[in-house]
């Protein structure tokens, strides 16, 4: 198990330093002076300019610019936002509380409605109910995530106009009222999800429900509820885990739509603020750090994986 761990950690780091290349690049291949871009043509100064390069190291060869913006992401320096001045890790931690508790409550959620879900599909094979719930499924995951959580706020205000819907309220703040204005953007983020994982719940389902194991289970005469759940539940989470992993990220990424309809002050309104200020140390800042936070939580997956299923370490 050493050595797979080894492997996966060695890969982890090398799509880290990949995702670190190719965001520092990004302020590279936009065409034109980056840092004339940052100041718009009202100040485009040649004066302001310069002294801009200077600031942000872009007088520097290449490599240099990349091994000091490295160098300094390493120990917690991703810069200084241009128009604000602040840290941007300072404006990020003000953020993403509301992006983080979107997301686990979207992922929770998901989880929770996806696995009786997807056992009722596998038990109900080629019935009419499963057909139904299928086709449903797959309608949940070509919904666009902007167009559900319009419908929702529409329908909602329509029927309960004296709800808030848009909006947020800390947690610390106003419990209920947190909740309140969660609801509707959890549901427009976890309905895909649910739509996607089921399937893989089923899928495997369907598989472990023709093992030996299950066989041997029922001709003991054990229930057929403690079949599913205890026998066949139990390996069909294997690669259910491995699905939630990568649906995780799915659903960070997803939060940015989710936010900017439900007016949510996440890492999703900063970026799009950021890009429409060419904030571009935000936009670094952001894009590097939900990046390796998506290479680390796939790591932890897989490590996971190694651990409940011990043929996938060889």
């Amino acid at each position: 198990m050493t050595g797979a761990l080894l492997r996966r950690g060695a890969e982890m780091v090398f799509v880290a330093f990949g995702v670190s290349v190719l965001t520092f690049l990004m302020i590279h291949l936009i065409p034109g002076d980056a840092a004339q871009i940052m100041l718009g043509a009202a100040d485009a100064s040649p004066e302001k300019i310069a002294a801009l390069r200077v600031r942000l190291g872009l007088d520097q060869p290449l490599i240099v610019q990349y091994a000091l913006w490295i160098g300094r992401a390493l120990t917690g320096d991703l810069g200084n936002s241009i128009w604000t001045g602040r840290p941007v890790l300072e404006e990020i931690a003000g953020r993403v509380g509301v992006t983080v508790e979107l997301t686990l409550l979207g992922l929770g959620a998901a989880i929770v409605i996806a696995i009786p879900t997807g056992c009722l599909m596998a038990t109900l094979r080629s019935s009419t109910a499963d057909y139904v719930v299928r086709i449903v499924s797959i309608a949940g995951v070509t919904v666009p995530a902007f167009w559900l959580g319009t419908m929702l706020i529409y329908g909602t205000t329509a029927l309960l106009p004296g709800v808030q819907v848009v909006g947020y309220v800390a947690f610390a703040t106003d419990p209920v009222g947190n909740l309140q204005r969660m609801i509707l953007p959890v549901i427009a983020l976890a309905l895909p999800a649910v739509a996607a994982l089921s399937r893989v719940i089923r899928a495997a389902m369907l598989d472990a429900l023709t093992q030996d194991y299950v066989r041997t289970a029922r001709a003991k005469g054990v229930s057929e509820a403690r079949v599913i759940f205890s026998h066949a539940l139990r390996n069909a989470l294997i690669p259910f885990v491995t699905a939630v992993g990568i649906m995780l990220g799915y659903q960070f990424g997803g939060s940015v739509v989710i936010e900017q309809v439900f007016a949510l002050p996440g890492l999703g309104r900063l970026v799009i603020g950021a890009i429409t200020e060419r904030n571009y140390p935000l936009i670094q800042a952001t894009i590097l750090l939900a990046t390796v936070v998506f290479v680390v939580v796939n790591f932890l997956v897989d490590v996971l994986y190694l651990v409940i299923d011990p043929r996938a370490r060889g």
